[in-house]
């Protein structure tokens, strides 16, 4: 996950006083504001929960209000604190964690709990609608929907919530997938200000193999097939002139199991397609396509007018990746920041290389890589995908009164637009949130930090010589 604070924002409460807000944003998207008081309330639980040790310092608490410099030091130390706690993986799937998340959320779009119907589509534009309560969080939800298509427990997590939006051309586009610190309901009525959005239900996992154990079950192979006919016809799945017209007899046929068996054997199935970027591979302003899948980015790049090479970078292979967010000292151009993903690649035996790609997606992208690789590790240490039964339910934690955002009382940052990041154009400013591999604790010791990108000694452990 990706934290920034890059502003705050004045409010003044019901007996008219005012004070500092910060507003929190998670995957370049506007999450919450939150006051210093909530913030120091959200450590407390966490220091009752993990111990004082286990955290960052937080930063201390000022007998008078700040400003100014000051306050923009609190910002940048709120930020950095945020973002090391969400890299522990303990923490950040902590009930503590969510709760805070989740509550800050409800009450910042001063959303009451209250009965809602939401619709939930497929990729073939079929709507699932479902009765839910407004502030239901994302497992809740997903839960609900297995429910009601009959979809067994044991496949439910194969499977996620995500965010699409609906471009000019009529073509939808991944903005995120749904994480369980927010409520579906209220990101969907928060994302529809700035355009047209829907919640669809997609497969979540990019190991190819798990296929299998869903093609036995009549629902859950729909659901793939629903997914493939999708990425077929828009051409993520890529496929000769003679596999689509055998992938249209079948589908004709009615022969769902033997399409996706085949649709498995097509280069890129289950990946996921970013739109047409800029990277510094093989050179500066290199037009490329991009997509995620297989433990790979793959890169499609453009040598002249419809005509592409390949370039394919392993997962096994990245040291690690950053994201980057430059906003210019233009404060007439609001759209003129760049976010970048750079990941650090094992380009050679002993040569590591930086490749960068500027890319409205680039959180996209970094979630994906992040996912792959947790995928991977889990799949090393024999376990599996979770079920609704292995969800530790403790219920909502309280969070004091007076620490709590007055309802009615907060907006979400008005100049955000679309989803980009929400950051101040005044100034120049740089907000770089480093992303861990998942894995690299987990096979071999702690990782070091060297500048603004996580490496770690069990690196070369994780590659073995066939990725050389």
């Amino acid at each position: 996950m990706h934290f920034s604070i890059p502003d705050t924002q004045e409010i003044t409460d019901g007996s008219g006083s005012t004070y500092t807000s910060f507003n929190i944003h998670i995957n370049g998207v506007f999450h919450c504001t939150a006051r210093f008081s909530l913030l120091h309330s959200f450590h407390e639980q966490l220091k009752k929960e993990f111990g004082a040790t286990a955290l960052p310092p937080f930063p201390p608490k000022k007998l008078f209000p700040i400003a100014g410099p000051k306050l923009d030091e609190r910002r940048l130390m709120l930020e950095r604190y945020i973002q090391i706690v969400s890299q522990e993986a303990a923490i950040a799937n902590s009930d503590v964690f969510n709760s805070f998340l989740l509550t800050a959320q409800q009450e910042t779009q001063k959303e009451q709990p209250e009965n809602v119907s939401l619709d939930v589509y497929l990729m073939n534009g079929h709507k699932i609608s479902v009765n839910i309560i407004s502030t239901d969080q994302t497992e809740d939800v997903l839960e609900t929907v297995a429910s009601q298509i009959d979809l067994p427990d044991d496949f439910v997590y194969y499977f996620g919530l995500y965010l699409v939006r609906k471009e000019d051309d009529s073509e939808t586009s991944i903005v995120r997938k749904l994480q369980d610190f927010e409520s579906p309901s209220i990101s969907l009525k928060s994302a529809n200000l700035k355009g047209v959005h829907r919640i669809v239900l997609r497969k979540c996992f990019w190991d190819s193999s798990f296929d299998d154990e869903l093609l036995a079950n009549k629902v859950a192979m729909n659901l793939l097939y629903v997914q493939a006919v999708s990425d077929i016809d828009r051409q993520w799945v890529l496929a000769t002139k003679d596999q689509k017209e055998h992938l249209k007899s079948l589908q004709q046929k009615g022969s769902k199991r033997e399409f996706l068996r085949l649709a498995r054997t097509l280069k890129h199935y289950g990946y996921i397609q970013f739109h047409p970027c800029t990277a510094d591979y093989p050179q500066a302003n290199s037009r490329v396509v991009i997509a995620a899948g297989n433990k790979e980015l793959n890169f499609r790049i453009l040598v002249k007018p419809d005509a592409f090479k390949e370039a394919v970078f392993k997962i096994t292979r990245i040291r690690c990746w950053r994201i980057t967010t430059t906003v210019a000292d233009d404060s007439d151009n609001p759209d003129s920041s760049l976010l970048e993903l750079s990941f650090e690649y094992l380009i050679a035996k002993d040569t590591l290389q930086w490749i960068t790609v500027q890319s409205e997606q680039a959180i996209l992208m970094s979630m994906c890589l992040q996912g792959m690789v947790e995928e991977l590790i889990m799949k090393k240490q024999g376990r599996k995908i979770k079920k609704p039964s292995d969800r530790v339910r403790r219920g909502k934690k309280n969070f004091t009164r007076e620490n709590s955002i007055p309802s009615g009382l907060v907006q979400s940052p008005s100049s955000e637009k679309d989803d980009r990041p929400h950051l101040p154009v005044t100034q120049k400013h740089v907000n770089k949130t480093v992303s861990k591999l998942q894995d690299l604790k987990l096979l071999k010791g702690k990782g070091t930090q060297n500048g603004d990108s996580v490496t770690n000694s069990a690196f070369e452990d994780a590659i073995g010589d066939d990725d050389l």
